[in-house]
């Protein structure tokens, strides 16, 4: 990990031209390191002045005050409410005012966001951002020990949260602000973020110097990581502004000032925060934003509001490669699809295509460790001609592609272990020094936990998951917990938790269970012990009872061979 000292010297490196190596793969058989094979341009140089904070440089990029008043940021599916770029500023500083000066909030603290998306939940963000504060974010379905446990985990002051997930955070005793006004049991109104921004000043002046430098931290936002349960990913403000450059420099080959883009992505996750919490408003395009996924309600508004791109995931893909043309709306404005937080397949990658032969459909590759996005495709002829890839290296990014064994750096089309070095990379695991120890060597690259190879043109192709999680619907599902949380049931003896392909989610976990002798356990008992204690994306779908669980000489679990078994059961029944 890099020093404050030696952050502009990391910068300063990742911008310069790619080394005397192959100018196809960006291959450097000296080194073994595969470098970007495109530059970011003298107009999109990551900046390396210290004490540039991300609200800054955000906020920064907004649109002249003369066109801000009527350049629409956000516009909410449900209410149509039209958000103007010119609110939006005024929001950010008169609810850090109200953090501030009301509240205490001040610089290194840490503010827990536990809400779905909405009009608020970027102004939130900078907000907190602009006194110097730091932001984590949780997804709403988590439970209320998950929730508990991130709230310790970070050391949070201060949550803010939607009324109907208030009652997740009561039992933690954490001071709670609400996204919109409600009342107590008792009938006293509760302190909103509606009427904290009524009450702060908009003027920047009423702030105070922040003092923020780049590598103090911007967020701390939870990922499995490479070996298992939940962790805080530490996003210094460095990271952050890297990543927005990067996103500013794809935008810029991709889209337009006039697009519209639709979130249904979570901002709670990075995919969703780096877009559309604070990424795309360096670009004064407007987002339409959707509080939580529907299909038809998603099809409505490509149609309504003239939608052009779509930052996706593969459910939904699959989804409207099947049925958005049997629905009946008009999406003829659609111009170019994404897809990440999981892998897309080429079949339906291929499908997608087919139906919808006039839209770019760019898969992409990243990380929660990266902050984001790693990969892209330039061109969507070169995705279409390599459906199995992922894209190039984004600019400012490094690989290796590493053997498992001799761990010794491999040329192209080589399998190995994806490693990654950019200024988007993170700082450590919070509180967690073996984690971040296993994840970085000593030279201070990110292994991904990712098996995969670059090709003779640079195109990187991700081919599993040498880590255990599970990705279901996006999100990442750890095999540990799920077993850790069986193995509590007092009749469980043994088990274990392995990803079964699903076409329509990617995957699901399934529980391998060894009952105690004479339990009459039933698979309908056990899903519902565990979805009692998880988030519903996590619960376990389908469990199978076994007299052991195989596991090698060391007492690790066999995943592989329960897989290969399951494989094989359910090809038998096909």
């Amino acid at each position: 990990m890099s020093s404050e000292e030696a952050w502009p010297a990391n910068v300063k490196e990742s911008q310069k031209s790619v080394p005397s190596s192959d100018k196809r793969s960006g291959y450097d058989p000296k080194t073994g390191i595969y470098h970007c094979i495109v530059s970011l341009g003298p107009q999109q140089e990551i900046p390396i002045r210290p004490h540039l904070d991300t609200a800054s440089l955000v906020l920064s990029q907004f649109p002249q005050p003369h066109l801000a008043e009527t350049r629409i940021a956000f516009i909410d599916s449900t209410t149509n409410r039209h958000l103007s770029y010119g609110e939006l500023r005024r929001s950010i500083f008169s609810l850090a005012s109200s953090l501030y000066h009301g509240l205490g909030i001040k610089k290194g603290d840490v503010v827990f966001v536990l809400s779905p998306n909405s009009l608020l939940y970027p102004t939130i963000c900078l907000a907190v951002l602009s006194i110097g504060a730091i932001f984590t974010t949780a997804n709403p379905l988590n439970n209320p020990s998950e929730i508990a446990k991130q709230v310790r985990d970070s050391g949070a002051k201060l949550a803010i949260s939607t009324p109907e997930e208030l009652h997740k955070l009561t039992p933690t005793g954490l001071l709670t602000i609400l996204t919109s006004p409600s009342s107590d049991s008792d009938g006293s109104q509760l302190l909103s973020i509606e009427e904290l921004i009524i009450q702060g000043s908009s003027d920047p002046k009423e702030l105070p110097q922040s003092h923020v430098v780049q590598s103090d931290t911007a967020a701390i936002l939870y990922s499995s990581g490479t070996t298992g349960m939940s962790k805080g990913v530490v996003l210094t403000h460095a990271n952050v502004i890297s990543i927005m450059r990067l996103l500013q420099w794809a935008v810029d080959l991709s889209a337009s000032q006039d697009d519209v883009f639709l979130a249904f992505i979570p901002m709670f996750h990075v995919y969703g925060l780096m877009f559309f919490g604070l990424g795309l408003l360096c670009k004064g395009v407007t987002s339409v934003l959707m509080q939580k996924f529907d299909f038809k309600t998603m099809l409505a508004a490509i149609e309504k509001h003239k939608v052009n791109n779509i930052p996706a995931v593969p459910p939904v893909i699959l989804a409207m490669a099947k049925h958005a043309s049997k629905a009946g709306y008009d999406l003829s404005s659609l111009r170019r699809v994404g897809s990440g937080a999981a892998p897309l397949s080429k079949e339906v990658a291929r499908e997608f295509r087919q139906r919808f032969p006039w839209v770019e459909l760019r898969p992409g590759y990243g990380l929660t460790e990266s902050c984001g996005g790693t990969t892209f495709f330039v061109s969507s002829n070169d995705a279409k001609a390599r459906p199995d890839s992922c894209g190039m290296l984004l600019p400012t990014f490094s690989a290796k592609v590493v053997d498992n064994e001799t761990g010794k750096p491999l040329p192209p089309f080589k399998e190995g272990e994806l490693w990654l070095k950019s200024p988007t990379v993170m700082k450590e695991y919070l509180g967690n020094l073996d984690a971040t120890t296993a994840t970085f060597d000593s030279e201070g690259w990110l292994k991904t936990g990712d098996l995969g190879y670059i090709d003779e043109d640079g195109f990187v192709y991700i081919v599993e998951r040498i880590k255990e999680l599970i990705k279901h619907n996006g999100y990442q599902v750890a095999p540990a917990e799920l077993e850790s949380v069986l193995l509590s049931h007092p009749m469980i003896l043994d088990a274990a938790v392995i990803p079964v392909e699903d076409e329509e989610t990617g995957q699901i976990p399934m529980a391998y269970v060894v009952r105690a002798s004479g339990s009459e356990l039933t698979e309908d008992q056990v899903i519902q012990f565990v979805s009692s204690q998880v988030a519903p994306y996590k619960k376990v779908r389908r469990v199978s009872f076994i007299n052991a669980i195989p596991k090698s000489a060391a007492g690790k679990i066999l995943r592989k061979d329960l897989v290969s078994q399951t494989k094989n059961q359910l090809a038998s029944k096909l």
